[in-house]
C-alpha cells in the first residue's frame, strides 16, 4: 500500500484491510467469487466509505449483513445493516441478482478509505485541506484502478453534489472517463426520499443501461 497522506487534526482513517485480518479475509473472498476473470468493468464511485460498510467489510457499500445473506460469504462482523448498503442491494436485485451485476459493474469510491471525525463518519471534502490532502490520493487510486481494467468510457458517480463536482473536475485535470454520470447518493435517497425508493431504482437501472 502506498504511504497515505497525512490528515487534518482530529480526523483519522477507517482502514479495515489494516487493522482487521476479518476484513482482508471476507474482501478477497468477494474478489475471488466475482472478479476473477478478464472482464472489463464500469466503476460506480461513491464519495468514500462509511464505519458501519466498506469501513468494515472493505467491500463499497456491502456491510457484514448483506455480505453474508447476498454475497454468501460469512463473517464473524455484527450483523448492523447500513442505509447505503440496503439500497444498493435493491437495485442489484433489481438488475438481476448479484452475479449479473458484479459481472458488469465494480463499485468503490473516490477515495478508498474512509474517515471519523468525533466519532462519526467523515468525507473528504467536508474539508478543504483533507479534500486538498487526498487529491494525489485520489489520482493514485483511481489510476490504479483503470490499469486493472476499467472501462474509461463511462464512470458513473455516486452524490450529484460535491462528489459529482470534485470527481468531475478531476476527471477534466487527469483524462479518466470520456463522462462522468451522476446519481443520487443511495444515503440521501434512505434518509429524505424513501418513500420514492422504487422511483430511484428505476432510475438508476435507466442509467445503467441507456448511458451506456
Amino acid at each position: 500500500m502506498r504511504s497515505l497522506p497525512p490528515v487534518p487534526e482530529g480526523v483519522t482513517w477507517l482502514l479495515p484491510l489494516k487493522d482487521e485480518p476479518e476484513s482482508a479475509r471476507v474482501f478477497s473472498a468477494f474478489l475471488q467469487k466475482y472478479y476473477n476473470d478478464d472482464a472489463t468493468r464500469i466503476l460506480i464511485l461513491g464519495i468514500n466509505p462509511g464505519r458501519f460498510g466498506a469501513g468494515i467489510t472493505n467491500v463499497a457499500f456491502t456491510d457484514p449483513a448483506h455480505l453474508e445473506r447476498e454475497c454468501s460469504i460469512k463473517n464473524s462482523f455484527q450483523k448492523r445493516e447500513e442505509l447505503s448498503a440496503q439500497f444498493v442491494y435493491k437495485v442489484v436485485h433489481a438488475y438481476g441478482g448479484v452475479t449479473a451485476f458484479y459481472r458488469r459493474f465494480f463499485i468503490n469510491s473516490v477515495v478508498p478509505f474512509g474517515f471519523v471525525r468525533d466519532g462519526k463518519n467523515y468525507n473528504y471534502y467536508d474539508e478543504r485541506s483533507l479534500q486538498e490532502a487526498m487529491t494525489p490520493f485520489a489520482v493514485f487510486h483511481l489510476k490504479n484502478m483503470l490499469e486493472l481494467g476499467m472501462s474509461r468510457e463511462i464512470c458513473f458517480c455516486l452524490g450529484e453534489g460535491k462528489n459529482f463536482k470534485y470527481l468531475s473536475n478531476l476527471n477534466e485535470k487527469e483524462g479518466f472517463f470520456e463522462k462522468v454520470v451522476p446519481l443520487s447518493h443511495p444515503r440521501f435517497i434512505m434518509q429524505y426520499r424513501r418513500k420514492k425508493v422504487e422511483e430511484f431504482i428505476k432510475k438508476y437501472l435507466d442509467t445503467l443501461d441507456n448511458e451506456q
